[in-house]
């Protein structure tokens, strides 16, 4: 059996395939971009390189595989779509016949987050490609949130437009390993909430991280109008000003707050909680 793996020398896409690999009756088919370094990947592991943008490559690089796991692209929403849907045609041609999928806990086409609109293109996609799959829709990564943590962590102050919204932050490893999971079993035809044990408020948040690191932190809100403006004069991109935006309008909207236990029936681990994640932040 083989199961291919998007992204695969990226954090996420590379837990997945060492995960697999551990599988011994199962073969791993890493699907990268570029040829990896040596010794990121395990050596069970068949490199295949494709470009998200080359459709004839995708088609090859899918050859033979029984399951794939599609681990988001990344960059502009509008590019990430195209990805996507050049991923489930290729997987179509090919003769896939499970797709294990990452998505996200907010993955709604009228949601004011823009990858939580591409996450829902992608799974309507999915659906109506007939290719049997199962989602697994991951909340906001503790890792990924650590962006504004760290900087709180400094200045003692976590300033962002988040209102009164909770987050059930995950850990990156867990989403990999509810991935892996997904993908050695049978295709499930629905979703699955990957979330964090709790879904703190930011304010709460920043208690926690307070604790965690012996620093004081604390919450002040801003009005998006503010955290753009702040954010803008610090240099962020204009891109990911966008998305960062967005998503917080979702965190004020509850679009994070659900807490599942999906992760422990899938793989009978406990998530990992924000305070556990920060050390090694």
């Amino acid at each position: 059996m083989r199961i291919a793996v998007t992204g695969a020398t990226g954090r996420l896409g590379g837990a997945v395939v060492h995960e697999i690999a551990a599988h011994g009756s199962v073969r791993p088919v890493a699907l990268t971009r570029r040829q990896p370094p040596e010794g990121l990947l395990p050596a069970a592991a068949e490199v295949r390189q494709a470009d998200y943008g080359d459709v004839d490559a995708l088609h090859k690089a899918l050859d033979g595989v029984d399951t794939l796991v599609l681990v988001s692209s990344d960059g502009e929403t509008a590019h990430v779509m195209t990805h996507h849907a050049n991923l489930v045609g290729a997987a179509v041609a090919a003769g896939v016949s499970h797709i294990a999928a990452l998505s996200s806990v907010d993955a709604d086409t009228a949601s004011p987050f823009c990858y939580a609109m591409a996450n829902g293109y992608t799974e309507d996609l999915i659906r109506r490609s007939g290719i049997p799959y199962s989602l697994a829709r991951a909340s906001i990564y503790a890792e990924f949130f650590g962006h504004w943590l760290t900087t709180a962590r400094t200045t003692g102050t976590l300033r962002l437009p988040a209102g009164d919204g909770r987050i059930a932050l995950v850990s990156r490893a867990d989403v990999g390993h509810a991935l892996a999971a997904l993908a050695l079993g049978a295709a499930t035809g629905r979703h699955h909430d990957i979330t964090g044990p709790a879904a703190p408020d930011v304010g709460e948040i920043a208690e926690i991280t307070s604790r965690a690191w012996g620093v004081p932190v604390r919450y002040e809100e801003l009005t998006p109008a503010e955290y753009l403006a702040e954010t803008a004069r610090a240099g962020e991109d204009p891109w990911w000003l966008y998305a960062f935006t967005s998503m917080f309008a979702s965190v004020r909207e509850g679009r994070w707050a659900a807490v599942s236990g999906e992760y422990g029936r899938l793989t009978g681990r406990v998530p990992a909680a924000l305070q556990d994640v920060l050390p090694a932040l």
